[in-house]
């Protein structure tokens, strides 16, 4: 898939707010705010429910990574995710 139409895809789903469960939450981290070298994506099924993650890791800027950002957009297309939620920025990493 192609990066920015992933990213768009992306943007969309985080654009529309809480719509219910199941939710999947993106965070980028980096050891710097100018560059994400790891991405942590967590589904939650329920709210009462415990979550699961899957990291990513890259070598460049995971935010513009084709095959993670289309990793991301199957991950939430196959778990029916009905919220997407993005953390703002690079969390840095001690």
């Amino acid at each position: 898939m192609n990066l920015d139409k992933a990213k768009k895809r992306i943007a969309k789903k985080v654009k529309m707010g809480f719509q219910g469960y199941p939710v999947i939450s993106i965070v980028y981290f980096g050891e710097t705010t100018d560059v994400a070298n790891e991405v942590s994506v967590s589904f939650q099924q329920e709210e009462t429910s415990e979550s699961m993650e899957e990291r990513f890791k890259s070598t460049t800027d995971a935010r513009e990574n084709d095959i993670i950002q289309s990793a991301i957009v199957k991950m939430i297309e196959r778990s029916e995710a009905k919220t997407v939620t993005q953390a703002d920025g690079v969390s840095v990493e001690d």
